[in-house]
């Protein structure tokens, strides 16, 4: 089976396509200074970038892990979510609290989504 891998650094790749699967790297706000809700934006439009590369969109979006370092950012981070989300073809999620990589740090997500230069 053929890997595929978008953008490789020298310690991850932001995606890497294993045939009919893509898989994001955890995907980080720029602006460790901002809110929840300006820091969830900066995430989500991080993973349309990705997938828009590939030939994708949300609509191929399968399952993604929030991780958000204050539970109580569930709320603002939600409203963002809520607007972002493609209602037609809403993705498998969880969100749990843990402590993340970087100071400001307040939330990343890893998504799973389809290739979506395979089609059924």
């Amino acid at each position: 089976m053929t890997l595929t891998r978008i953008n490789p650094g020298p310690r991850m790749s932001e995606a890497v396509i294993v045939g009919d699967v893509v898989y994001l790297a955890g995907q980080v706000p720029d602006d460790l200074t901002a809110d929840i809700t300006i820091q969830t934006q900066q995430v989500l439009a991080k993973v349309d970038a990705i997938l828009a590369r590939i030939g994708g969109s949300k609509a191929d979006v399968a399952s993604v892990q929030i991780w958000l370092a204050d539970m109580n950012d569930f709320a603002g981070m939600n409203a963002v979510w809520d607007d972002w989300i493609d209602r037609e073809h809403p993705p498998a999620r969880a969100t749990g609290g843990v402590a993340l990589a970087r100071k400001g740090m307040r939330v990343e997500m890893i998504v799973i989504a389809r290739n979506p230069n395979i089609r059924p």
